[in-house]
């Protein structure tokens, strides 16, 4: 999850109390994504109902110790361009994001006039750059030239520019902000100078008239997807808008951290960010005056299309959603807190993702203490999400979640129904951690249906994928384990 303060904009990383690591868990669905909250497991393993039939299957402590990997396959990596196709949406609904995106900080604070990069935009890649990681900045760079019409390009390695993508350790992230995987700020090229900087004016977004030098600073030793989920979006939010929204469903400008890399609405955003009839120091009035004209260019099909007319984010929703995922809260302060926003949705008369998402993290923190309201409101996040193309990614996070409920029940012919297409929905989106737990969890139903031989093919294909998704051998190992630990055991 991203906040923004002052002077910067963050990826909040999640964190586990010691006391959740006794309990199983089930799957991760993402390795950025909010809705698993700092000190409880991700999900605990769901109970089998009383006198449910036995799977006949050795106990799942012994079934995780035969699995034990030794020797890993190679990592898989994702080609080709992503989430890339164009958003459908009337040109008074994007323009009213623009605005909404352009104007105002996460914090709420207002941004008195437009900025951006005026001229070319070079970006410089220093520090101690793990392998693979100048490929992904490569491939974002090369999708916001060709889709946002961006004048973007990296210089050699070592180099600063308007853009320096600082690779640092992440402890010594953490030892500046404790909750942040990666944040991006204005005013400087190095961690170094943060610390004196960090309360100047040259820190500070609100004060800028232009944007000129921007430093972005991401772990060096996070897993490979946490690492291009950074770069995907600190570079957009240096590029373009610093507020997140979670009205929109279909971008990374969005809290709710679902979307782990820029999709076509956000290239479309960006693209009205340089258009040419927009400049530095603009106010939002005169921005709004022109962009009748720039989305008439730039999306002419979107004066066809209805308007959405998504009412506006009510403050106590996002309030109450923050209760429910922050890091302090105690399980039954971060449980009101999703039982709120439920409540805060339904008399809005809200049915659309932001309701949905509500009953997911309401369904993630039941999983302990009530599994059978849980999976019940993971399946009415579910069926929400289902309705609309553009939260398709969300509901294949949504059926990761009831696939595992299923297996913990023995029901292997319905986690396998769930999971069935999900693995391009995943792959479509560029998210190896789904993948790999949609790939794992079915090899696990498959075993259950006695498809022995598929199971060893689909477990061995989800471990590449688990490399570049959960990063070192020894993560990926215990994700096997978790999700071998999920089926009934045997009588």
């Amino acid at each position: 999850m991203k906040i923004a303060t002052r002077h910067l904009s963050l990826r909040l990383i999640r964190r586990s109390a010691a006391a959740a690591l006794v309990l199983p868990l089930m799957v991760a669905t993402s390795g950025c994504m909010a809705p698993t909250p700092p000190s409880t497991p991700t999900v605990a393993t769901p109970q089998a109902p009383k006198g449910s039939a036995p799977s006949g299957r050795a106990p799942a402590a012994t079934r995780a110790d035969t699995r034990g990997v030794t020797a890993l396959p190679p990592m898989k990596v994702f080609y080709g361009e992503g989430p890339m196709a164009r958003p459908r949406i009337a040109n008074s609904d994007l323009a009213r994001d623009f605005l909404d995106l352009s104007f105002r900080l996460e914090s709420g604070r207002e941004m008195p006039v437009f900025t951006r990069f005026e001229g070319p935009i070079r970006v410089g890649l220093t520090g101690n750059v793990p392998p693979g990681m100048a490929r992904e900045l490569d491939n974002v760079i090369g999708r916001l030239r060709r889709e946002a019409g961006i004048d973007i390009a990296r210089l050699p390695a070592g180099q600063t520019g308007n853009i320096t993508i600082n690779a640092v350790p992440g402890d010594r992230i953490r030892r500046e902000l404790p909750a942040a995987a990666c944040f991006v700020v204005p005013g400087i090229s190095r961690l170094s100078e943060y610390r004196n900087a960090r309360r100047s004016d040259r820190t500070d977004w609100t004060r800028l008239k232009e944007r000129e030098q921007i430093a972005i600073f991401v772990p060096s030793d996070a897993a490979p997807q946490e690492m291009r989920d950074c770069l995907h979006e600190e570079l957009a939010q240096s590029l373009g808008p610093l507020n997140d929204l979670y009205r929109l469903a279909d971008s990374t400008f969005n809290d709710d951290n679902i979307q782990s890399v820029l999709t076509g609405y956000d290239m479309m955003i960006l693209r009205i960010t340089y258009a040419p009839e927009l400049h530095s120091g603009m106010t939002r009035k005169a921005v709004a005056a022109r962009l009748p004209g720039v989305l008439a260019r730039l999306n002419p099909n979107g004066g066809f299309v209805p308007p959405r007319a998504m009412a506006q984010t009510p403050t106590e929703w996002i309030r109450a959603v923050a209760q429910a995922l922050g890091p302090e809260g105690s399980p039954a302060t971060r449980l009101r807190g999703a039982e709120r926003a439920v409540a805060i949705a339904q008399s809005q008369g809200w049915n659309d993702h932001r309701t949905a998402f509500a009953y997911y993290v309401l369904g993630r923190l039941l999983q302990i203490r009530d599994p059978e309201r849980a999976e019940a409101a993971l399946a009415r996040a579910n069926a929400l999400f289902a309705q609309h193309p553009e939260t398709r990614i969300h509901a294949a996070h949504t059926a990761v979640q009831l696939a595992a409920h299923a297996i913990a029940r023995g029901d292997s012919a319905r986690a396998l129904s769930l999971l069935s297409g999900q693995d391009d929905v995943a792959i479509r989106y560029q998210n190896a951690v789904l993948l790999a737990n949609i790939k794992m969890l079915r090899a696990e139903a498959q075993d259950m249906a006695g498809q022995h031989s598929a199971a060893r093919a689909t477990r061995l294909d989800s471990l590449g994928w688990a490399r570049y998704g959960f990063g070192p051998d020894a993560a990926v190992e215990a994700r096997l384990r978790d999700v071998a630990a999920l089926a009934p055991r045997g009588g």
